[in-house]
C-alpha cells in the first residue's frame, strides 16, 4: 500500500535497464526535476520494449528499487505528451501499470521472422 501524498512520477522516455541506484537518481533530477533521496515521491522507468519496469524510493534511511519483468506481457506506459519528460499518476494508476498487460505481438513477430529462413 502507499502512502497518501506519496507522488508518483513516470519517466516517458525509455531508460537503460542496467542502471543502478545513482544513474537512476540522476535521471530523475534531469528528466523529471525531481530528487529522490528528497524522499515523498517514487520515480516510474520503463526499459524500451516495455516489458522491464523499475521503480525508485527513498524510504528513510536509504533508497529501493522494484525491478519487475513481465512475460509475454507489456506495461502501459504513457508516451511522451506535448514534449513532457514525465506524467504524474496516483497509486491506483501505478498498480494498472504494474500489472501489465498481454501481449502476443511480440512473440508473434519473432515467429513470423524466423518463418521462411533456411
Amino acid at each position: 500500500m502507499i502512502p497518501t501524498g506519496v507522488r508518483i512520477f513516470v519517466c516517458t522516455a525509455p531508460v537503460d535497464m542496467r542502471l543502478g541506484f545513482d544513474r537512476l537518481i540522476q535521471v530523475a533530477r534531469e528528466r523529471i526535476g525531481q530528487d529522490p533521496v528528497a524522499g515523498g515521491a517514487l520515480f516510474v522507468f520503463a526499459g524500451k520494449g516495455a516489458s522491464r519496469v523499475k521503480v525508485l524510493w527513498f524510504e528513510g534511511k536509504g533508497l529501493s528499487i522494484l525491478y519487475r519483468r513481465l512475460h509475454r506481457a507489456v506495461f502501459e506506459v504513457p508516451g511522451e505528451t506535448d514534449g513532457a519528460a514525465y506524467v504524474r499518476i496516483d497509486a491506483a494508476a501505478l498498480g494498472q501499470l504494474l500489472t501489465g498487460v498481454a501481449h502476443e505481438r511480440r512473440r508473434r513477430e519473432k515467429r513470423d521472422a524466423t518463418v521462411g529462413k533456411a
